[in-house]
């Protein structure tokens, strides 16, 4: 994944701070575990940026939050209904569970989006 780095794409994926790349915004990697799924680092000790630019700065991850559950929604539907030829009702189900699955990693990816949306890799310079 390191060819990735020095991009957005490196930084959704990864949970990465957008600027530096260096480390992980949030406190926790495993974002099942639920009490801490959205618990994330005040700074980037590496780089010293802030993750929230103002208060409530990640509402807005709600807005992001839509599409990426539906590409979620529209694979499972893919998969189950156009894949595996599954009726309307084990399709359903099985989008539900997906969703319900994969809240954790959604909204994650989300905040990841968001943030990307407003801050931008600068990378290091190193004198010689």
């Amino acid at each position: 994944m390191n060819f990735l780095k020095g991009t957005k794409i490196y930084s959704i994926i990864t949970g990465s701070c957008p600027v530096c790349q260096e480390e992980s915004m949030y406190k926790e990697s495993n974002p099942y575990k639920l009490s801490q799924t959205l618990k994330m680092q005040e700074r980037c000790s590496h780089c010293g940026t802030k993750y929230k630019i103002e208060p409530s700065f990640f509402y807005g991850a709600m807005y992001v939050s839509y599409p990426v559950g539906i590409a979620f929604a529209v694979a499972a539907f893919v998969i189950s209904n156009l894949i595996f030829k599954l009726g309307l009702i084990p399709t359903f189900l099985i989008i539900s569970g997906t969703m319900i699955a994969f809240l954790p990693v959604i909204l994650r990816l989300s905040r990841n989006i968001w943030i990307n949306f407003f801050m931008h890799y600068k990378k290091e310079e190193h004198s010689s």
